[in-house]
């Protein structure tokens, strides 16, 4: 059925209107309860919790941030099932975010190309909304009910110059870091002039021990601290980032952003001209993504998590990427042709392939 309604519908409509059209749906459904309804159909079986970053988690397969921004849809989105949701990419500042267009699809590839520039309210409006959240969160838990662990995602305000950026991540650190579960270092979207400089290494190590000291600071306990890395990283460089996160004693590393390259794709060259520059994501992005997966988990300890997220499109890619070495893996653009039942369908079988194992 939603394949049939986003072939006749969606693909009509502009894709970030087409976008808030279904979060406003699945906030609709939710405050009229709907949500207790699919939340019995799509929470994933309890086979499926795992241990990492210190916390249970109801399943491996999670939401990568970008789709959930600004911390408005959290709850409608759990009642699909997914064990945890990151997100933002929240800034210090709020920020309307690059001109649209920014967002288009390459149908026959089954990817997006965006160029969003982190679109969102800031981190002083995003940090009541996670209040409240938690406290949802920590209703549900008590009456048994399905609770996704919440991560948060941090980039760099965009008029905030690069010799500045540390202090500019501290801001949404000290406000966001205690009301996450875990925190993200977005380093690695192409879509805020300068960003991905970050990711050498001689200005990440300042930056993510400072905002690790500052996250554990404000929150009054340990806070999970990942960096978020691009797939278009030289392998050495990659190697690198690696090193570094092992001797920093970071908790964590996702594996990866979107792509600034253009090959492989199927679409017709003249309509990837025209959408013009932004991050590619979707299946050609898979086997860099499994790329990288596999160089960092052959460098770092086993107690340093990986998310996985890149190309995740079923139940089978997901198992893969936990064979290869990631703790937990992440989707979003499959979510956007898949539709909201997609996720119940990744955990379904990989409660298959448990049990068959």
């Amino acid at each position: 059925m939603y394949r049939f309604i986003f072939k006749t519908v969606f693909t009509r409509i502009d894709p970030e209107k087409a976008h808030h059209l279904v979060i406003s749906g699945l906030r609709l459904s939710h405050r009229v309860g709907a949500g207790r309804v699919l939340e019995r159909l799509c929470r994933p079986e309890d086979s499926l919790q795992i241990r990492a970053l210190g916390m249970v988690w109801p399943s491996p397969f999670g939401l990568a941030a970008g789709f959930d921004k600004g911390a408005t849809s959290v709850l409608p989105l759990a009642t699909l099932g997914f064990g945890h949701i990151e997100i933002g990419t929240v800034t210090a500042a709020a920020q309307p975010g690059n001109p649209t267009p920014r967002l288009f699809r390459l149908v026959k590839d089954r990817a997006l190309i965006n160029r969003m520039g982190f679109n969102n309210d800031g981190a002083e409006a995003v940090r009541p909304r996670l209040e409240e959240i938690r406290e949802q969160i920590s209703r549900l838990k008590r009456s048994g009910r399905h609770a996704p662990v919440i991560g948060v995602n941090i980039g760099k305000t965009k008029v905030t110059p690069l010799e500045d950026a540390t202090e500019d991540y501290l801001i949404s650190t000290r406000m966001l870091a205690p009301v996450a579960d875990y925190l993200v270092v977005n380093v690695s979207s192409p879509n805020t002039p300068g960003l991905r400089q970050l990711q050498d290494i001689s200005a990440l190590r300042p930056l993510l021990a400072a905002v690790g000291s500052a996250a554990d600071d404000a929150a009054q306990r340990h806070v999970p601290l990942l960096v978020k890395i691009a797939p278009d990283l030289a392998d050495a460089d990659v190697d690198a980032v690696a090193e570094l996160v092992s001797d920093l004693g970071l908790d964590g590393v996702i594996a990866t952003n979107t792509t600034i390259s253009r090959e492989d794709l199927h679409s017709d060259p003249e309509q990837v001209s025209a959408a013009g520059a932004g991050g590619l994501s979707g299946p050609v992005l898979a086997e860099r993504s499994k790329q990288v997966l596999i160089r960092l988990r052959a460098a770092l300890p086993r107690t340093t998590a990986i998310i996985s997220v890149g190309g995740v499109t079923t139940g089978q890619d997901v198992a893969e990427r936990l064979a290869l070495g990631a703790d937990l893996v992440q989707g979003y653009t499959a979510f956007v042709y898949e539709g909201p039942f997609w996720v119940r369908r990744i955990n379904r079988s990989l409660s298959r392939a448990l049990r068959s194992g």
